[in-house]
C-alpha cells in the first residue's frame, strides 16, 4: 500500500493526517505549533513526528509518497513563502528546506487553497474538476481549483478572495491594510461588527441585544427564529457575498462553489440567501452554478495536502 501524509499547519496547533492514496484518512493527530525563534521550530517538528509515525508503524519509507503541507499565507508555485504573519516566517522556501529536513518528497500549498482541492478530490466537490471554495470564518478565506489543480498564481495570492475590495468610504483597515475588503463584512468577525455598528445606531427592538457578548452564530440562529434585525443582517451578509462570487464566477465560472468554515454551520439559511442573491448578480451562463455546504470541516486542508502529491 501507498501512503501519503497531509499536514495542516495552523497558528495554534497543526494537523497531521496518515492517508491512503485512494484517500482514506487512516488516522489524524493534532501537535502544537511552535512559534518560538519566528516559527524556526515548525518544519523540524513535523518532519521529526511524521518520521517516528512510519517507524512505529513499520511503513517503509519508499512506500510514502510524500508529504504535503498547507500553510496560512501566500505560496508560490516553488513552495516559498515570502510571509507568514501567523508563524512568523519570512522568505522560507518551505518545501525546499522540509524536504531537506525529512528525507521525504513535499508539495507546500495554501492552507484555502488545499482545503479547495480537499473538498473536490474527498468532499462536497467530489466528481468535479472545477471548485471555488470560500471559507467564513474569523476571516475569509478562498482557494480555486481548475481542472482539477491549484490556481494559485505568480505570487501565490490566487483564491484570496477575501480581499476583494467590494466598499468604497470604508475607514476601518482589513487585517492586510486595505479598507473595503469582503473580510471585513462576511466573516464572522465582520457579520458581528456590522450589527454592533447597526445596534448601536438604532434603537430598534431585537433579540439580539439580549447577548453580552455578541457571535456570529447568534446572528443566524436568532435569524432563523424570525428576529428582523437578524434576517436584515444576514440578508446584508448574503448579498455583499453573492455579489462578489458572481464576480469570480465571471472569470473562472466553476462547475460548483462549496462554502466551508464556522460560519457554513448555519446550513441552509445562508446557502439559500447566497444562491438567491447570485442569481440576481451572476452572469447569465453562470445563474444556475450550484452553491454547496462543505462536508470535510477541519479535515479538508489534510485532504488537499495530500492529493496536491499526485
Amino acid at each position: 500500500m501507498k501512503y501519503g501524509f497531509g499536514v495542516d499547519i495552523g497558528g495554534t496547533t497543526i494537523k497531521i493526517g496518515l492517508f491512503s492514496v485512494d484517500g482514506d484518512l487512516m488516522e489524524k493527530w493534532e501537535i502544537p505549533t511552535n512559534k518560538t525563534d519566528k516559527g524556526k521550530y515548525i518544519l523540524t517538528e513535523i518532519a521529526d513526528f511524521i518520521n517516528r509515525t512510519i517507524e512505529s508503524k513499520g511503513i517503509e519509507k519508499s512506500d510514502v509518497i510524500g508529504v504535503g503541507l498547507g500553510v496560512p499565507g501566500p505560496v508560490n508555485k516553488n513552495g516559498f513563502v515570502s510571509v507568514c504573519v501567523n508563524l512568523g516566517w519570512n522568505s522560507l522556501n518551505v518545501e525546499k528546506e522540509f524536504h531537506e529536513i525529512s528525507g521525504l518528497p513535499v508539495k507546500v500549498g495554501n492552507d484555502a487553497n488545499v482545503a479547495a482541492l480537499g473538498e473536490m478530490w474527498q468532499g462536497a466537490g467530489k466528481g468535479y474538476q472545477d471548485v471555488l471554495m470560500v471559507t467564513l470564518g474569523t476571516g475569509v478565506g478562498g482557494g480555486c481549483v481548475l481542472n482539477g489543480q491549484i490556481v494559485s498564481g505568480i505570487h501565490g495570492a490566487g483564491g484570496e478572495i477575501g480581499h476583494m475590495p467590494v466598499k468604497d468610504h470604508e475607514k476601518t483597515p482589513c487585517n492586510c491594510g486595505n479598507h473595503g475588503c469582503l473580510e471585513q463584512y462576511v466573516s464572522a468577525t465582520g457579520i458581528v461588527t456590522q450589527a454592533k455598528k447597526f445596534l448601536d445606531m438604532d434603537d430598534c427592538s431585537s433579540s439580539l441585544r439580549d447577548y453580552e457578548c455578541l457571535e456570529a452564530k447568534h446572528i443566524y440562529d436568532e435569524a432563523k427564529k424570525g428576529d428582523v434585525v437578524a434576517n436584515e443582517l444576514v440578508d446584508s451578509t448574503c448579498k455583499i457575498l453573492a455579489k462578489a462570487l458572481a464576480q469570480v464566477c465571471s472569470v473562472i465560472d466553476p462547475e460548483i462553489i462549496v462554502i466551508g468554515g464556522g460560519v457554513s454551520k448555519a446550513g441552509d439559511i445562508l446557502t439559500s440567501r447566497i444562491s438567491t442573491f447570485f442569481k440576481e448578480y451572476a452572469f447569465h451562463a453562470c445563474k444556475n452554478t450550484p452553491i454547496v455546504l462543505a462536508k470535510l470541516e477541519n479535515d479538508a486542508g489534510m485532504y488537499g495536502c495530500v492529493k496536491s502529491l499526485f
